[in-house]
């Protein structure tokens, strides 16, 4: 490869005022040479992995917004982004997984660097498989984000502000070597922390997956990605019920027996600014619920990303994923729900009517709960006209009893739960989905093993398509950063956001040259920084 390509993580520090790792640690080039062929070498593999909470703990825009789940409220979503219709290479967010995706490349190629130079530990070839396995995950972002974007995989101490661009499929290739090579460098067994050979497949599964979709993709590819989302699932079944799957733990690491990989977020590290370093995730989906100066102590939430009437109507009546996903019913005082064992007492503020209860059924709840709001079905998704808190129903999967009230809808980073990327039932549904190409009776088989967990019937052969895995991963995942990848993969992206999503119209999608926009543009900053003029925009733009 030619040494053109720039080092983003240096080049775009005008789209951002965040230090470089080396610059925090406040020595010369000199020292700092030296340090990270010792001792600090190890500081360089976690410095990898802190940058895992500038990717998924901030902004959710492009993993969410546009969708078939979630639309706006009261406080508006990225326009750009959420509807498509604005959307330019300037608009205001578009960057945000560009930039820190290619901050990520950057520390994964120092370290791959100086792993050359450092002393030959016991720990060194699996703390080089793990830099692989965050290098191909920051580029499989990026590829389904933008397309083809530029493969650098040098280190680079200075800007190179030169750079070309290669092609999507030149990136998978990549993505798919260095995912394989980590195979052989990462420990077996449970995930601790640090990613393991259980994630490598897993991720591997996504992208073969995904490859699967595109016109380059591999006859094999299905078949590929169904084997190496078997061997991730390795035979274990969903043991977890889903409300302990989520029910915040009393521990310092938030993992569980099903999390294959996740981000880790502690109070210490949050502890310097607790509104800007956190995980904000809990924030977004459900509309404001007051706050911790009044009486309620109900965490902040931005009013921004609500679940939609489509999303709230794919649960069924028994589906323990209804009680395990939303705060149905909502105490006095928000957090009782948590820190009560004994709730007897207690009083209901609010109640969500499900669609299946009867009217015989919400007339005996009325009585036995005299002073609870109820919600009717159909009035607290985002087709309601919001004028009161509580006015949809919160997504309480993510809530965190331990996290300091956000200040307002631009800090909300305030929790330390950790940031689940994969699980297992994860991983079932996307087995599923490569099967449903190759062997749809194992695939049913797969997509069943989630419906047994959440305590509803087996699907049968004749519902078992695209659509329904698709209303599957969203019952099972939804508030999860995934969706926007999910029917931008499957090539649903269009159909199903201008079905269920109020805010947006099929024509949204017309872009330049007859082409619909699909693919998020390449951020106009990093064409600007460019001196290689000829780098191709995406042709919707």
């Amino acid at each position: 490869m030619k040494k053109i390509i720039v080092s983003l993580s240096i080049a775009l520090l005008t789209l951002s005022s965040c230090s470089d790792f080396i610059e925090e640690d406040n020595r010369s080039n000199a020292e700092t040479n030296e340090y990270l062929k010792a001792s600090g070498f190890e500081s360089l593999i976690n410095a990898n992995y802190a940058q895992l909470k500038d990717i998924y703990g901030g902004e959710p825009w492009l993993f969410v917004a546009g969708t078939d789940l979630y639309s706006e409220g009261r406080n508006r979503e990225p326009i750009e982004l959420s509807q498509y219709t604005q959307l330019t290479p300037a608009s205001p967010n578009v960057d945000y997984l560009y930039r820190e995706c290619y901050k990520a490349i950057q520390r994964a190629n120092t370290a791959l660097y100086y792993s050359t130079l450092t002393e030959k530990t016991t720990t060194l070839t699996t703390r080089i498989g793990e830099v692989k396995y965050l290098r191909a995950n920051a580029y499989f972002l990026l590829v389904q984000t933008y397309g083809g974007v530029s493969l650098d995989t040098e280190y680079h101490a200075s800007p190179v502000l030169s750079f070309e661009r290669n092609t999507a499929e030149e990136v998978y290739t990549f993505i798919i070597k260095e995912l394989e090579e980590s195979l052989s460098l990462l420990p077996a067994g449970a995930f601790t922390g640090r990613v393991t050979k259980r994630a490598a497949q897993d991720l591997l599964a996504k992208v073969y997956l995904t490859r699967g979709y595109e016109t380059f993709g591999a006859a094999s590819d299905f078949t590929t990605a169904a084997k190496y989302a078997d061997e991730a699932i390795a035979g274990e079944t969903l043991t977890l019920s889903y409300n302990d799957l989520w029910f915040p733990s009393t521990t310092a690491i938030d993992i569980n027996k099903e999390t294959i990989f996740s981000v880790q977020f502690s109070a210490g590290s949050n502890s310097s600014n607790p509104q800007t370093t956190g995980n904000g995730q809990a924030s977004y989906f459900s509309s404001y619920l007051g706050g911790s100066e009044v009486a309620t102590k109900a965490p902040y939430r931005s009013y921004t990303l609500l679940p939609t009437d489509f999303a709230i109507g794919l649960y069924e009546k028994g589906d323990k994923r209804w009680e395990g996903t939303f705060m149905t019913q909502a105490y006095a005082t928000y957090y009782d729900f948590y820190t009560k064992a004994d709730k007897t007492g207690l009083t209901v503020a609010h109640f969500y009517v499900p669609k299946w209860m009867t009217d015989a059924e919400l007339a005996a709840y009325k009585l036995a709960n005299p002073k609870a709001t109820i919600h009717l079905y159909g009035s607290y998704g985002t087709s309601v006209t919001f004028s009161n808190d509580y006015q949809t129903i919160p997504v309480r999967k993510f809530d965190d009893p331990k996290a300091p009230f956000a200040t307002s809808a631009s800090s909300p980073r305030t929790s330390t739960r950790d940031f689940v990327v994969s699980r297992l039932a994860d991983t079932y549904l996307i087995a599923a989905e490569a099967y449903l190409r190759t062997n749809p009776t194992t695939g049913l088989a797969r997509l069943n093993e989630v419906r047994r967990r959440a305590g509803v019937i087996a699907a049968t052969s004749g519902q078992f398509n695209i659509d329904y895995i698709l209303d599957e991963r969203a019952r099972e995942m939804i508030g999860e950063y995934n969706r926007w990848f999910d029917l931008k993969r499957t090539g649903k992206l269009i159909e199903r956001a201008s079905l269920y999503n109020p805010k947006i119209k099929a024509s949204n999608f017309d872009g330049a040259n007859g082409e619909k926009k699909i693919l998020r543009p390449i951020p106009q900053e990093a064409l600007d920084l460019n001196q290689n003029k000829s780098y191709p925009q995406n042709p919707a733009y």
